[in-house]
């Protein structure tokens, strides 16, 4: 860990200006209304910047207080909590902030998006039902947030999965840019019949319309039969025929005889709801310039068409291709909401949701991963508190610009994490002498720079030790690796039992205990066991299942107190027992068969930190 510098050795005042920047700080409210006025400024923001912090309000996070990510869960676990909280709740804000390092001045550009899902296009998506926890819109309510602009003038948007189906279902025409080559296999009698036959249409088609330039005079019902007998239409303004085909090898067939004909033909494939091909479309230009006219207004309809479906994935998108660096304070909870309603349905498991995800945001930054090198800190319970925290114990004095995208009569509360994670993160960046600049060079200078503060979803190999959290470990002491063997979950003890009486039962019950351990509560209905010497875990859980039990462990069993292992938990989460409480999932999971950990035990990481003090989560705000 870089060398920190405390604040109580340096003799400095302290800038006032960082207090009043924080009063003036203001975001720019973004919805649909000035979407795509805000989207060109954002895409300008972006360039100029050289990280993206992004923080999400979504409708829910948790519904139990065992759901949420906990420093006793696995990286396989931790994913099961975040997926289930990514497919259940839906998301309401997304704020955005590109920003710049520049010494100790952070230059920001926030964006606050208001979104909402909505079948705009009439086409099923992406409209569904989702969960709201009442405390999480309490305290948007008290925020002043509208619900009712939200719901009307809120940013729709379809995900990139969903983008492919919705192009299919809306059946519009696609212009093909390419040129079929000849196909090497021989054609069959019914190929070369249906060719001649499209080959003569065509012909008779273009003769047809050339003659009815020429002639001006004819009447309105002349031009109708003839055009009516032809097959002729029109595409706007341009004459055009369609050729209906029963399978991709027509498809192929006409494209490859159109070859044959003059540049001044443009084919448009006409798509089924099912994802086929219903026919080619064949539009014909006056000249190559008229042509090449047509092919831009062609491109133009489908970038405006594109731009419609995929609404705020506009900004995903812009994110993911800039390549910048993503700074997030709960990256495994937000992640996994921008992957479920941004990519596409969350994978099965970690090191597929990993590798997906790297596709499209290749480097991120987490705060919280980033805090754990600083060492303990006592008392921090949300970002500003982390802020203070920092500002008076070491002298890190960073000045933020705002840019002046945000009007004055726009609200100042809604999007301000976003702020204070650009804020921390800058913080950090100084307190461990991490230098920003720098980190835009290479590929190869990102992993060396930052040497592991990076990508805190570690490699797709699955073979990282660490586990996933979504909160900041709190301590005051240096926290411990486990291994998940060494926790045993208890259950079925009276509610009013707290930890340390809990443990001081456990400590004379038995000889098992007459070592070192550590006991915590998960919630009322349940405890953790934490036996710091190799086989005790084991040796305590065969002792609950004997019939010598004896002591005053007896009397605790005899009460309804039961015993499982790190697996049972494992197997409850991957089960869906998502119960209130977690003795209830653990009791589904006790009475299913063990088969989940004989399949994942050898590629599974079994490896936890472990802390006996106080661990709070900084996206709690």
């Amino acid at each position: 860990m870089a060398a920190l510098i405390p604040r109580r050795l340096i003799c400095t005042k302290i800038s006032r200006n960082s207090h009043q920047h924080q009063l003036r700080w203001s975001v720019r409210q973004v919805t649909k209304s000035n979407f795509n006025d805000s989207l060109h400024d954002f895409h300008s923001h972006l360039s100029s910047s050289d990280f993206v912090a992004v923080s999400l309000q979504n409708t829910g996070s948790f519904s139990a207080a065992w759901h949420r990510l906990s420093s006793f869960d696995c990286p396989e676990t931790a994913y099961l909590k975040a997926q289930r909280a990514a497919d259940r709740f839906q998301l309401l804000q997304f704020a955005v902030c590109p920003f710049t390092i520049s010494g100790s001045k952070v230059t920001a550009h926030p964006y606050n998006f208001h979104l909402f899902p909505r079948d705009e296009l009439n086409i099923g998506m992406p409209s569904y039902s989702f969960s709201c926890q009442t405390s999480y819109l309490t305290a948007m309510a008290q925020q002043g947030f509208d619900f009712n602009a939200c719901i009307y003038d809120g940013i729709s948007y379809l995900s990139r999965a969903q983008e492919l189906v919705a192009k299919v279902r809306m059946g519009n025409p696609i212009a093909i840019h390419h040129v079929m080559k000849p196909s090497s296999t021989s054609p069959s009698v019914a190929d070369t019949i249906f060719v001649e036959r499209v080959k003569s249409r065509i012909k008779h088609w273009k003769k047809a319309c050339a003659d009815s330039s020429s002639r001006k005079t004819d009447e309105a019902l002349v031009k109708s039969l003839r055009k009516l007998v032809l097959g002729g239409e029109q595409y706007g303004s341009r004459p055009c025929m369609t050729i209906d085909v029963c399978s991709e090898r027509q498809v192929q067939l006409v494209l490859e005889m159109l070859g044959e004909f003059s540049d001044d033909l443009v084919a448009l494939k006409i798509p089924t709801k099912g994802g086929g091909t219903q026919a080619v479309r064949v539009v014909l230009t006056s000249s190559m310039e008229d042509k090449s006219l047509f092919e831009r207004e062609l491109q133009n309809v489908e970038e405006e068409q594109n731009k419609k479906i995929r609404g705020f994935r506009e900004v995903i998108d812009l994110i993911s291709a800039s390549q910048k660096p993503v700074v997030s304070h709960n990256s495994l909870n937000d992640f996994s909401v921008i992957h479920s309603k941004f990519i596409g349905p969350l994978p099965v498991n970690m090191d597929e949701f990993l590798c997906s995800l790297r596709l499209v945001f290749p480097h991120v930054f987490d705060v919280n991963h980033l805090m754990k090198e600083i060492g303990p800190l006592e008392n921090v319970t949300n970002v500003p508190a982390a802020i203070s925290y920092l500002k008076n114990r070491f002298f890190a004095p960073i000045d933020m610009e705002i840019s002046h995208g945000a009007l004055l009569n726009e609200g100042k509360i809604h999007g301000q994490t976003v702020l204070r994670i650009c804020h921390l993160f800058a913080k950090l960046c100084s307190l461990l002498r991490i230098t920003p600049g720098a980190i835009q060079s290479s590929d190869d200078n990102i992993t060396s720079l930052l040497d592991g503060y990076a990508n805190p979803f570690k490699s797709c190999s699955g073979s990282s030790q660490e586990s996933v959290d979504g909160g900041i470990r709190i301590w005051t002491k240096g926290p411990r690796k486990v291994g998940c063997k060494h926790l045993v979950f208890l259950w079925g003890f009276r509610d009013s039992l707290s930890a340390g009486m809990l443990k001081s039962l456990l400590q004379g019950s038995h000889d098992v205990f007459s070592e070192e351990f550590d006991v915590c509560l998960v919630d009322k209905s349940c405890a953790i066991v934490v036996f710091l010497q190799p086989n005790l875990s084991q040796a305590f859980l065969d002792i609950m299942s004997s019939e010598g039990i004896s002591g005053s462990l007896r009397e605790l069993v005899s009460e309804g107190l039961r015993a499982a292992g790190y697996e049972t938990y494992k197997r409850a989460c991957s089960l869906g027992y998502w119960e209130a409480d977690l003795a209830s999932s653990l009791d589904k999971a006790s009475a299913t068969p063990d088969c989940f950990s004989q399949s994942g035990s050898e590629t599974n990481p079994s490896e936890v930190y472990w802390c006996n003090d106080l661990m709070i989560n900084l996206g709690d705000l």
